[in-house]
């Protein structure tokens, strides 16, 4: 048996093993990464241009402050779920979960730079510090939520990534992603209270528009970090529990 500290030794080179198989996929794809990036940038242009919309058809809005509110809807995240490295699950997934928030943050930051470029917004009391903060601690509790939702392709090959997607779904409507929480029936809102993205919005809009300091966001940010020390322990059981079910159903072979 190994020592406690060789152990976690071994532990933490597997977890950055992860991050870097992750970064060498990035750096081996490069290209398809930029096109992707064009991709993204070109969905954002089609949800943005709401705002220009308005204004062509009469509506009286401040153009900035809601192009700036569309814009922050877009976040995304991904885990890949393998099976042959000789690691535990919790350290491959949070993982790939750690370099998942890495990429997202840094893709994101590019795509919002690009977008905010393309339409001339100013924003002179943008905290991005404030930002960047809050985007990180929203990631913890996505990760959690990722791997419950990771798990959905192992009970079903043919319909989990789809039903994957029905999740997001779910989320961004009673999150207040083009709209304030407050329209919602009150049976939503009180789903609207479990969701992270919930206050990732509120905390990235205060932050962006109203320039608001950690402080300032703190009402947003400790329900997020509650979420993510639920969220994470709880998808790895949920994960460790599909990949059982499929194992044991002969779930896991697509092809042969």
């Amino acid at each position: 048996m190994r020592e406690p500290a060789a152990a976690l030794r071994h532990e933490f080179i597997g977890l950055y093993g992860m991050v870097e198989r992750n970064w060498y996929l990035i750096k081996r794809y490069a290209w398809w990464e930029i096109a992707f990036f064009f991709w993204t940038a070109a969905n954002t242009l089609t949800i943005v241009f709401i705002a220009e919309g308005v204004v062509a058809e009469g509506g009286t809005v401040n153009l900035d402050r809601l192009t700036t509110i569309l814009l922050w809807e877009r976040w995304e995240g991904t885990i890949e779920y393998t099976f042959m490295a000789p690691l535990t699950r919790a350290v491959h997934l949070l993982g790939t979960g750690i370099f998942a928030i890495g990429y997202g943050i840094v893709r994101a930051s590019i795509v919002f730079a690009a977008i905010a470029a393309f339409f001339g917004l100013h924003m002179p009391n943008a905290n991005f510090a404030t930002a960047l903060v809050l985007i990180a601690v929203a990631s913890i509790s996505f990760v959690g939520i990722g791997m419950m939702t990771a798990v959905l392709p192992l009970i079903s090959p043919e319909k989990g990534t789809q039903f994957g997607y029905v999740a997001q779904g779910l989320m961004l409507v009673v999150s207040g992603v083009y709209y304030p929480v407050s329209v919602l029936p009150e049976f939503m809102q009180w789903i609207a209270t479990i969701s992270p993205a919930t206050y990732a919005l509120r905390g990235e809009r205060s932050a962006i528009l109203d320039g608001a300091t950690i402080g300032g966001v703190w009402g947003d940010i400790w329900p997020m970090l509650l979420i993510g020390v639920i969220s994470v322990p709880l998808g790895i059981w949920v994960f460790r529990r599909g990949e059982l079910h499929a194992k044991k159903h002969g779930k896991l072979k697509r092809s042969g």
